[in-house]
């Protein structure tokens, strides 16, 4: 393919946008148009960028008709989240409160004890993957609770009780010294 032929303008401007952007596909995208402005093949700008053939030409048809507008992705079809941001914000701000504070009987959000708390709160009911998705995405991270006794039980009496578990243990049961 024969090179575009980038103005000056157009060239600073896909410089600013690749050098002000944090959207790694805006990255890209620009990248391609001044790749193809060089000369480059869609097969050669493909394999230096790690994207197929296909999304050069995506790419290049986008900027055609829309200009430095077509280098951002667009929002993908489907419905919207039923994850408002007002429901986001209640999640936040359960995420960051102990469980007792609020009433309850545990100390560790699970994903289903959130969930359940935020249908209450919000009137909003979303499955647990996908609660742990938007916590992903609100920058928690979600870690199954270990259920241990520890800090919960006398420990002196655990210690105690477990010392002699290992002696009753060692010792010879009376059916085995009946046998011999």
């Amino acid at each position: 393919m024969a090179a575009w032929d980038l103005d000056d303008a157009q060239w600073d401007a896909l410089d600013e946008v690749r050098f002000s952007t944090n959207d790694a596909d805006v990255f890209r995208n620009a990248t391609v148009i001044l790749m193809t402005g060089v000369g480059r093949s869609k097969f050669d700008i493909a394999k230096d960028l790690g994207c197929s053939p296909a999304t050069v030409d995506n790419v290049r048809k986008r900027y055609r008709e829309r200009g430095l507008e077509g280098l951002p992705r667009r929002q993908p079809p489907g419905r919207t989240s039923r994850a408002t941001p007002a429901y986001r914000a209640a999640l936040r701000e359960a995420v960051q409160t102990p469980p007792q504070t609020l009433g309850y009987g545990f100390s560790v959000w699970s994903a289903n004890r959130l969930a359940k708390h935020l249908e209450k709160t919000t009137k909003i009911t979303l499955s647990d993957d996908r609660l742990r998705t938007i916590l992903a995405e609100e920058g928690f991270s979600f870690q199954r609770p270990k259920h241990t006794l520890k800090g919960k039980r006398d420990e002196a009496a655990y210690v105690r009780a477990r010392d002699e578990l290992k002696v009753l243990k060692k010792r010879p049961s009376a059916r085995m010294l009946a046998k011999s």
